[in-house]
């Protein structure tokens, strides 16, 4: 594996709440090397796309750190901020509301240019005319607004934005999700080519098991702020040790029908804890059809399995 280009060690984030403390993200650490794509899996309001705005700063991590090529991104102050927002971009989920509506294709993707002042003006039109084409549309599309774009089309010009100041990091916050299914595989090996091509790093986001799978060289999943288990891609689908990972790929739907009716899916009972009032111990254990009483009472220990396949479960250390 190449060095890390991101480390992140015990971020946490924490937000008040009806004057309550709600612990969004709990003392994660994982990195992503240069030229990775880390897949980030779990189910809504698990604190994934938070886990990512904390990375770039657009939300402020309570504490911890994210270290960015050895440098600790928390420290930096307002004009190194500033600086380093040319390394690292974001692609947002929803397509329709990232675009300003008032403004052309082309404003929107040069904007960044202009406010970093990376290029003179008279190299900007030249230059959006290479990033449109790199993304899938025509030089034309630069004068249209958003509106007159299909939602494929907008994400297309929100990756446009994105690598405009040539990022070398990439957060993608569910770039698919709100994309119609034949449109999804289409953004996604656009995410591939570019990365090839630019050499650029991603945090991909998403809930599409089998995109994540698709995209990602490791994965890491994550139930109510916590990583419960990270693995290299193929490792993770093909020996899943969670149980919270377990029941997740069960739920992946298989296009032969045999197999479907075969195979045993593992249904999850309960709700999720509250991030207000948190469970003690391991925070998957009220949901957990293997639970033991000390789940409920010891959080349990990020380990290593196998080279490279770390998991927190009780029922792993005890094995």
């Amino acid at each position: 594996m190449n060095e890390p280009l991101i480390e992140v060690k015990n971020l946490r984030k924490e937000f008040i709440v009806q004057g309550k403390s709600l612990t969004a993200i709990r003392d994660i650490s994982f990195t992503i090397a240069k030229g990775e794509t880390l897949g980030l899996v779990g189910e809504s309001g698990c604190g994934k796309s938070t886990t990512g705005r904390c990375l770039l700063r657009l939300d402020e991590a309570t504490c911890g750190e994210v270290l960015y090529e050895k440098r600790n991104l928390l420290s930096l102050n307002r004009k190194e901020l500033f600086t380093f927002r040319r390394n690292a971009q974001i692609i947002f989920q929803d397509p329709y509301s990232s675009l300003n509506p008032r403004m052309t294709a082309g404003d929107i993707i040069a904007e960044p240019l202009r406010i970093h002042r990376t290029m003179d003006e008279s190299a900007i039109d030249g230059y959006l005319a290479k990033l449109v084409d790199l993304v899938g549309l025509s030089k034309s599309a630069l004068g249209r607004f958003p509106h007159e774009f299909s939602g494929g089309q907008r994400q297309r010009i929100g990756i446009a934005r994105a690598i405009a100041l040539k990022p070398h990091f990439l957060v993608c916050d569910e770039p698919i999700s709100a994309l119609d299914v034949s449109v999804q595989a289409q953004i996604v090996n656009l995410l591939k080519n570019l990365q090839k091509e630019l050499g650029l790093t991603y945090l991909f986001i998403a809930h599409d098991l089998a995109m994540v799978k698709y995209i990602s060289d490791r994965v890491a999943v994550m139930y109510l702020g916590s990583i419960v288990e990270i693995a290299p891609a193929e490792e993770l689908y093909r020996n899943p040790q969670h149980p919270y990972t377990q029941a997740l790929l069960s739920a992946i739907p298989i296009a032969d029908p045999h197999l479907e009716r075969k195979r045993q899916r593992l249904i999850l009972t309960g709700e999720i804890p509250s991030a207000l009032t948190p469970p003690k111990g391991c925070p998957f254990a009220s949901r957990c059809p293997h639970a033991m009483p000390k789940c409920h009472e010891k959080h349990p220990e990020f380990k290593e399995m196998a080279p490279g396949h770390h998991a927190a479960c009780h029922l792993l250390s005890d094995a």
